[in-house]
């Protein structure tokens, strides 16, 4: 079997208990595939969690889940030094919940800012540093976040410089009725089922699959469109009074960057070895989204990241 039949496998048997979320499924397993982390917003008992503990129950690998709550501690999460006098170093360094292979950090704009940023270097630089020492993470890793859009009363939203670590931001919404259908009786079988033990995918399938990803042509014209649509952020007057009217701040390079990765994975996972337009616009809003800052008017009027991304679609062209 090669990576991209067993990657659709891991896809297919997802899809069996996480029901009227195909997008969410695609999302995890191509922000898995790139590399990188995620922060996935919707409203409770869409299927957050069960979404990354399916992800975990197919693959052999860990699943670490940190509740974050106001009382939460840096150190609850990297782990901490512990002494011990019987020990030749006295100090033993007792790893956290973040030393393992997917991270579910559970509504994480609970926690303060410095609870917060203990996840960055692990996001940023697959390491954590304590006491003076460096702790390398484990080769197959990302962290999914999640954040309830409503209940906003006593939530320390994101800032800006730490929703940039983020790959992707993925919004989802209410199934459908006949996925609902099929969720009630999904439910009523799993109360009674026997669970079976499936045979897991081995985490050398991602690696494999990351390999072959890094092989995708990517055309000069396709870089200079991914270029175009993040400058459009940047110098929205270049384009429409009205974007310019919209936008405070655009994206940075690492908007670019998550374009071009998640272009690249997104054209590989359907079976292409080079990047055209549908794949670029595919990505562009769970890349973009977080990264812009719209202006107070934006703000007043009701407008919101995704609007101003469809516009910049619009106005962006691609070079033939």
């Amino acid at each position: 079997m090669t990576a991209l039949e067993s990657v659709l496998l891991l896809k297919k048997n997802m899809s069996k208990s996480i029901i009227g979320q195909q997008k969410l499924i695609e999302r995890l397993i191509l922000v898995l595939l790139s590399n990188g982390n995620m922060l996935l917003e919707g409203l409770p008992g869409l299927a957050k969690t069960r979404a990354i503990k399916s992800l975990a129950n197919e693959l052999d690998c860990g699943l670490s889940r940190i509740q974050f709550t106001p009382d939460l501690l840096p150190s609850d999460i990297t782990g901490t030094e512990i002494y011990q006098p019987e020990s030749k170093e006295k100090f033993i360094f007792q790893k956290g919940p973040i030393f393992s292979n997917l991270i579910l950090a559970d509504e994480i704009n609970r926690s303060p800012a410095k609870v917060q940023s203990a996840l960055l270097e692990a996001m940023e630089e697959r390491q954590v540093s304590v006491a003076g020492k460096t702790y390398k993470m484990d080769p197959l890793f990302m962290v999914l976040a999640t954040q309830n859009p409503v209940e906003q009363e006593g939530t320390y939203p994101l800032p800006e410089a730490q929703m940039d670590r983020f790959l992707m931001h993925v919004m989802i919404d209410y199934p459908d009725d006949d996925s609902e259908l099929e969720i009630l009786r999904l439910n009523r079988e799993e109360q009674f089922a026997k669970v079976k033990e499936a045979k897991k995918l081995s985490p050398e399938v991602v690696f494999e699959a990351r390999k072959e990803i890094d092989q995708v042509a990517i055309s000069e014209n396709m870089e200079k469109y991914i270029v175009d649509l993040v400058s459009a952020t940047r110098y929205p007057s270049k384009y429409s009074e009205e974007l310019a009217s919209w936008i405070d701040f655009g994206a940075s390079p690492r908007g670019s960057i998550a374009m071009d990765r998640s272009s690249r994975t997104h054209a590989w996972m359907n079976g292409k070895n080079f990047v055209d337009p549908d794949n670029i616009r595919a990505v562009v809003h769970d890349c973009l989204r977080h990264r812009l800052i719209l202006s107070y008017e934006a703000n007043a009027d009701g407008i919101t990241p995704d609007q101003v991304i469809d516009e910049i679609l619009k106005q962006v062209a691609v070079i033939a």
